[in-house]
């Protein structure tokens, strides 16, 4: 068996790799849309969306790295806008309202977009992920990878967000 055989995942990237392109570019598109008419969140989306473009990169390389990074940071954000947020509960009154013919907030709209992208990233990477047979050194590759995403994300959050983007944050957390 060539290097090459050995190396390849054990099961058919393909439909991982589209899965997990799809999800990001729904966030992207979500969050240039929002920026549209939000012109604040602007930089902060432009580098939000960086990781997103990184993890297609990574994960197409049958990274555990990049593999983390998607999976992790798109937990962390779903389950802060889903869970944590006034979102999840308008999103679910916005999904009722509009199969009942009526109509919803766009920005809640917009959210729930991303949100859906997320979850295809978030199956994508941990099948791609687990197809790798991973050993423990790729799980601590796998976690340290969605950690240092996470992290650039609060970071750039607190940084080079608009102020409301640090408060929507901590009150989410909890803090």
């Amino acid at each position: 068996m060539t290097t090459a055989a050995l190396s390849r995942p054990a099961t058919n990237a393909t439909w991982i790799n589209t899965f997990i392109v799809i999800g990001s570019l729904m966030f992207i598109v979500a969050l240039a849309v929002s920026a549209l008419f939000a012109p604040q969140w602007r930089v902060l989306h432009v580098l939000q969306g960086s990781i997103y473009v990184i993890v297609i990169i990574l994960t197409r390389r049958q990274s555990a790295w990049g593999f983390g990074a998607g999976a992790l940071t798109a937990t962390f954000w779903n389950l802060l806008v889903l869970f944590r947020s006034p979102v999840g509960a308008e999103g679910l009154h916005a999904i009722g309202s509009l199969l009942r013919g009526g109509s919803a907030r766009p920005d809640i709209l917009l959210q729930l977009f991303g949100a859906c992208g997320h979850f295809l990233i978030i199956a994508a990477c941990l099948v791609g992920f687990l197809s790798l047979r991973p050993q423990e050194r790729q799980w601590g590759r796998f976690v340290v990878g969605g950690v240092l995403a996470i992290a650039f994300l609060l970071a750039m959050a607190f940084t080079a967000g608009p102020p409301e983007a640090a408060v929507n944050i901590k009150h989410a957390l909890g803090l």
